[in-house]
């Protein structure tokens, strides 16, 4: 039985804020040296599927960079599958840019059936999970299913942001809604789906044909194959799983890995995360730094007197004397200078914090609010983000008519900027 996967890696991912402001989530860096499509590619290749394709639309020019021809995954294959990249394009007929999931693989379709595959497995490029996926196949055979959808318990009050499934006693799926206002249930859909090719190939054409359709997988292609009477299965996962798709769900996935012990191992050998690496030499942390509970990737300088405490650095970034790093996500080659603080913020690439600013900070509330930093933005010495606040992606000192930026705020440049 021969297995293709289609990769999911579309999303704009208005939800993340700056960070996707110039790159496809599934592109944006997670854990310091890997980005967030690393963990579903390093799935598959950890359950030996080699025969893989990404279906991209929205700026896609970091993940195409980023992916290359496979090799860091072993998937720069010609004759044995491979690594694959397909964008909308336009053609003599109706291709236009991909109105939902469903429609992307429809498009793609006859490259998707150019191999030959028993099955398809479609998975989202933007989900930090661990999963053997052999498993799931097994599964799959074993119920006869027509499709199997991977499902997972999550706390009912974030229930509504998904797909809310009924199971019967055989792991049947008896309904399906999604994201409903007030969930019925905890048990929710993962967005992994293991389709048979005929029933694939058959319910992409019907639902081509419905113009009422969203031409979602979870909106419309589930329920009508449940409908329909089709062999639905939930294969369940009780392991770790997340959608980053919010700022918060970001942040709180960075300081989940920071627990002890992870609910991700990265350092487990038998379950290799691979990525495309930078060369940058090893890291620095000088005398009298102080460094604890944190992730500090290749290339990183810790200065004497500077401060990191549950934190992950990405390659490159330099924390000079006297500044202090707290409960932060800090990307490539950002620089916090001396006596400047960051607490509770995600801090994009290339972004200086100039000299004693205060960026964030730590609250009371239960309101969680994350302080965003956008990619290349210059903050000048002295400056105060209030925990909450937003500075858009290239803004420099000129573009700030105040010192102190107020939580809720959202400060963009003044100048146009194309750079990807």
């Amino acid at each position: 039985m021969k297995t293709r996967a289609v990769i999911m890696a579309g999303g704009e991912g208005s939800r993340l804020g700056t960070l996707t402001a110039k790159r496809t989530k599934p592109a944006v860096p997670f854990a310091g040296k890997y980005r967030i499509i690393d963990f579903t590619l390093s799935n598959c290749i950890n359950s030996n599927l080699f025969d893989i394709m990404i279906l991209a639309q929205y700026r896609p020019h970091s993940l195409i960079e980023h992916i290359g021809s496979g090799g860091p995954w072993d998937l720069n294959r010609d004759f044995t599958g491979g690594v694959r990249i397909y964008s909308p394009y336009k053609a003599r007929g109706s291709s236009d840019w991909y109105l939902g999931t469903a429609d992307a693989v429809q498009q793609n379709f006859r490259f998707i059936k150019s191999s030959a595959p028993d099955f398809v497995l479609v998975l989202s490029g933007d989900h930090i999970y661990v999963m053997n996926y052999d498993a799931l196949i097994a599964f799959h055979v074993d119920h006869q299913a027509d499709v199997t959808i991977c499902t997972i318990r999550v706390p009912i009050e974030d229930a509504s942001r998904f797909g809310i499934l009924d199971v019967d006693q055989n792991y049947q799926v008896t309904s399906f809604e999604e994201k409903p206002r007030e969930p019925k249930s905890d048990l929710v859909n993962m967005g992994v789906y293991l389709f048979n090719i005929e029933l694939l190939d058959k319910v992409l054409w019907e639902d081509r044909a419905q113009s009422e359709s969203t031409h979602d997988f979870g909106k419309d292609i589930i329920p009508r194959l449940i409908e329909d009477g089709a062999r639905v299965s939930a294969f369940p996962y009780s392991g770790y799983w997340v959608d980053v798709g919010t700022v918060e769900s970001y942040w709180k996935a960075h300081m989940d890995l920071l627990a002890d012990p992870p609910p991700i191992d990265l350092n487990d050998r038998s379950w290799v995360f691979h990525t495309r690496t930078e060369e940058r030499p090893p890291v620095y942390i000088s005398s009298g730094a102080q460094v604890g509970d944190s992730m500090i990737t290749d290339g990183c300088v810790i200065s004497s007197g500077a401060t990191i405490e549950r934190s992950i650095l990405s390659p490159g970034v330099r924390v000079m004397p006297g500044a202090v790093v707290k409960d932060s996500v800090i990307l490539t080659d950002a620089v916090i200078e001396p006596g400047a603080t960051v607490e509770r913020s995600i801090v994009d690439k290339r972004v200086n914090i100039g000299k004693n600013a205060v960026v964030g900070g730590m609250e009371d509330s239960e309101v969680l609010r994350i302080t965003m930093i956008g990619k290349n933005s210059q903050l000048p010495e002295g400056i105060t983000v209030e925990p909450g606040a937003v500075i858009a992606t290239d803004v420099i000192p000129s573009d700030l008519s105040t010192s102190h930026i107020r939580s809720g705020d959202f400060i963009q440049t003044k100048r146009l900027a194309y750079e990807v």
